[in-house]
């Protein structure tokens, strides 16, 4: 039982950083951002992914949303 709960407290967490690499990797941040964020994340094991979920995730910009029609009937102009 101890081996199982040592193995738990080891690789969730392990997961969980190799799961917000995937995120930031995702994310469409600048080079010097997404080094930046992998540093953060990295070197601070439990606060620097919390941080990110935080601070760090860009929200994606979407047209309108139009109540009764699906989405892809109305596709506004992207402008950045």
């Amino acid at each position: 039982m101890n081996s199982m709960l040592f193995l738990v407290i080891v690789f969730l967490p392990v997961i969980g950083q190799l799961v917000v690499t995937a995120m930031i990797f995702e994310e469409k941040h600048s080079f010097l951002g997404t080094i930046l964020w992998l540093i953060i994340t990295w070197a601070i094991p439990f606060l620097g992914p919390f941080l990110y979920l935080l601070f760090g995730q860009r929200p994606e910009r979407r047209g309108r949303v139009m109540f009764g029609q699906p989405s892809y009937a109305y596709s506004p102009p992207q402008n950045f």
